[in-house]
Parts: structure tokens; C-alpha cells; sequence
């Protein structure tokens, strides 16, 4: 099965700095696993776009999947 990377946009920092370390933690583990499935069971594509929502509690997680080519 294929791993997948993760790259943060520039404004992820600002954004979590804003939410309980306690959560981040939690976010961050979640982040994660979407190194071995990109788009787990819950996950949302958004209508008209490349990019898949993903909750977590009160969170909302985007993530854009993009194919490099090796």
C-alpha cells in the first residue's frame, strides 16, 4: 500500500494556536494517519473541488490530495 506526505499550509501554525494543546494533540494524531489512508471512513469530498473534509469534534480539517509524480 502506498504512504502518502503531509504538507501544512503556512497559516496551519496560526490556526492551532488558537485551540487547546490538549486537542492539538488529538488533531495532530489524526493528521497522522492520513499518511496510510489519505481519506478515511467520514471523510467528505466537497462538491466542485479537489479538496475532502474531514470532523474532528468542533473541528473541521481540509485536506487537498495531490499526485507527484516519482
Amino acid at each position: 500500500m502506498a504512504e502518502y506526505k503531509i504538507y501544512f499550509k503556512a497559516s496551519v501554525e496560526k490556526d492551532l494556536r488558537q485551540i487547546p494543546s490538549q486537542e492539538i494533540k488529538k488533531i495532530l494524531q489524526r493528521i497522522s494517519l492520513l499518511t496510510a489512508d489519505p481519506r478515511p471512513v467520514g471523510c467528505e469530498k466537497l462538491t466542485g473541488q479537489e479538496r475532502y473534509r474531514i470532523r474532528h469534534g468542533n473541528i473541521v480539517l481540509y485536506i487537498r490530495l495531490k499526485l507527484i509524480d516519482l
